[in-house]
């Protein structure tokens, strides 16, 4: 296991993050039934198994399972007797938590709220890394900004970030907190998949510029690249892609990855589930990869993926046959800069 700087901080998190969406078991909990619903014996075999395996980073959110994997979590931990300083947890706050019309969102007063109770499902006294879950399109950035320093200076929260905002809006926060002196976002939570590498058009520069960290969730595409699919595969197996179809996917260009990732995968013994998460692990820009596992199986198959190193001809196949389609202005950005770039004297 690799680990890598949380950001610009000093902080290290290991290359591979233990998602919690899988945990749960609340039969009102909508969609999260259909993701995962592991009681507390499999949550903690879950976790054992990824600590073993050198994980430190573990992410969560008030929303999953309606709380359910917070306390899960928070249990397992307590269950495995893994001291606090050994783990990174990370929690988001946005998400619709009850009825209230101020019971979602990013605004002072639901981000107060909000974190108050995750620590209490978690059953700890601090954060280390509090997430805005989404775009919130009411509240002023300035008023999020200024809750989120208010609980890292109360020692409530160590560091934060941001998952799913827009790479302008990014950049105009990190604005405001330099200028106001505020703690700035050290991460960015971003679907990213080599069936879906949008993020690369305008977030991975900012994020090369501004040293944010890049934590991948979905980098299967909801399952879409476990090899369950597509060219090759014998049956579908039981998979969330079955009753929840999300995140889209150009399914063209998801098959052609498919077929690509399990040749490869069979010349290395690996599935395409690994080649997949390889590809990402080898990417600089990822910090982490996040993953989540119904079974120990899928987490030992999918932990595997950190010794799957790829070849300089097979990430050049994989990036070839991945690539996106041209959009401006990035194809007039490349004309242009051309002009711009010294070039050697013989």
């Amino acid at each position: 296991m690799k680990y890598k700087q949380l950001g610009r901080s000093g902080l290290y998190v290991s290359e591979i993050c233990l998602g919690t969406m899988t945990f749960g078991g609340n039969p009102e909990a909508g969609m999260w039934k259909a993701i995962g619903q592991l009681p507390q014996k499999e949550v903690d075999a879950i976790i054992g198994r990824a600590v073993q395996a050198g994980v430190n980073f573990i992410d969560t959110a008030d929303v999953y399972s309606f709380g359910e994997s917070e306390k899960l979590t928070g249990q397992a931990l307590k269950n495995l007797g893994i001291a606090r300083k050994d783990v990174v947890i990370a929690t988001k706050v946005y998400g619709e938590m009850g009825p209230g019309p101020n019971d979602r969102g990013a605004s002072r007063g639901h981000i107060m709220d909000g974190v108050k109770r995750s620590l209490d499902r978690l059953g700890t006294d601090y954060i280390d890394l509090y997430q805005i879950h989404a775009n919130d399109p009411v509240t002023p950035l300035e008023e999020t900004l200024r809750a989120l320093d208010d609980l890292v200076r109360q020692g409530l929260v160590r560091y934060i970030g941001i998952s799913n905002w827009q790479a302008w809006k990014i950049a105009k926060a990190l604005g405001i907190a330099e200028a106001k002196n505020y703690t700035r976002f050290e991460t960015l939570q971003a679907y990213y998949a080599i069936a879906g590498r949008d993020l690369e058009r305008e977030l991975v520069p900012l994020m090369n510029e501004e040293k944010l960290g890049l934590m991948v969730w979905s980098p299967l595409a909801g399952g879409l690249l476990s090899g369950k699919y597509g060219p090759g595969a014998h049956q579908i197996i039981d998979s969330r892609r079955v009753t929840f179809d999300f995140p889209p996917v150009e399914l063209d260009r998801a098959w052609k990855c498919v077929a690509a990732m399990r040749e490869i995968g069979q010349a290395h013994g690996a599935s395409v589930a690994r080649v997949a998460l390889a590809w990402l692990l080898a990417k600089p820009h990822v910090m982490s990869v996040i993953i989540g596992a119904k079974t120990i199986k899928q987490l030992d198959d999918n932990l595997a993926a950190v010794g799957l190193v790829l070849s300089e001809a097979e990430m050049a196949r994989l990036d070839a046959v991945s690539a996106l389609p041209p959009e401006y202005p990035g194809w007039m950005l490349e004309r242009q800069v051309s002009g711009r770039v010294p070039k050697p004297h013989c």
